[in-house]
């Protein structure tokens, strides 16, 4: 009998990719959620608010490998330090943690919370892994919905993407779950970069729709850290096998 693999975040886009690979590889999985569920099928949901830091030793009984994917617009920092402390206490002998590429190059608080999470994971004393992944297709589709419905869309100027299927992401997750313990891995991206433009024409051109663009600057840091590409991973990188298009194709099929 395996001791189950902890996933926080296993109810979300990328956990609903995780949890059955799991599940196919012969392993119980429990999963960490702040809103209970029923469990079966090899899955156990547990509760707990990582933010909180309520409820986490529990759920941490008898672990010995979290694959830790809860994350929100801020925060993570904090609740990526309550979640290592509770597992440093419960002997964890393997933490993977999913972050973003830019992690440390882009000044904006949400990357800044994920490379906070990034060295809380380094510095735990725990044996881990950290993987810096793009910006999900699903995201840059719920992005390109909401712009699509302004009548001008205002496209920032040498914002660019290299977005990465969260089916890829979690293949590669799992993969490095149930394997040692490896520091921070390549970054995992899409095939191909894309400026803003690109992703939203595209968009719109599959939903039979047209809008005009009106180009605008990022103002300060930020605005130059995208113009020097630093959200970007060009070098010593996984790339992923869907594009931007082909999962455009099956979303609109």
């Amino acid at each position: 009998m395996t001791t189950p693999i902890l996933v926080t975040g296993g109810t979300g886009t990328l956990g609903s990719h995780v949890v059955p690979l799991l599940r196919e590889a012969g392993h119980d999985v429990r999963v960490l959620s702040r809103h209970g569920r029923a469990s079966g099928d090899g899955v156990e949901y547990v509760t707990a608010d990582l933010l909180k830091g309520e409820g986490i030793g529990a759920a941490l009984a008898g672990v010995e490998t979290v694959l830790h994917l809860a994350g929100g617009p801020k925060g993570d920092d904090e609740a990526t330090r309550n979640l290592v402390r509770a597992a440093s206490d419960a002997g964890v002998r393997h933490l993977v943690y999913i972050s973003v590429t830019g992690a440390d190059a882009v000044p904006l608080g949400y990357f800044r919370a994920k490379l906070g999470a990034e060295r809380a994971v380094a510095d735990s004393g725990l044996p881990w892994t950290t993987l810096r992944a793009a910006q999900f297709h699903d995201l840059v589709l719920k992005m390109a919905q909401g712009m699509a419905k302004l009548p001008v869309i205002p496209v920032p100027g040498g914002l660019r993407f290299q977005p990465v299927d969260s089916r890829d992401v979690a293949a590669r997750l799992v993969e490095l779950t149930l394997a040692k313990p490896a520091g921070l891995v390549p970054d995992l991206t899409g095939p191909t970069v894309y400026d803003l433009a690109d992703l939203l024409t595209t968009y719109l051109k599959a939903h039979g729709k047209r809008r005009p663009m009106l180009p605008v600057r990022i103002p300060g840091k930020a605005g130059r850290a995208y113009r020097a590409g630093n959200n970007l991973s060009l070098t010593n990188t996984t790339v992923g096998k869907r594009t931007w298009e082909h999962f455009l194709a099956e979303r609109v099929g």
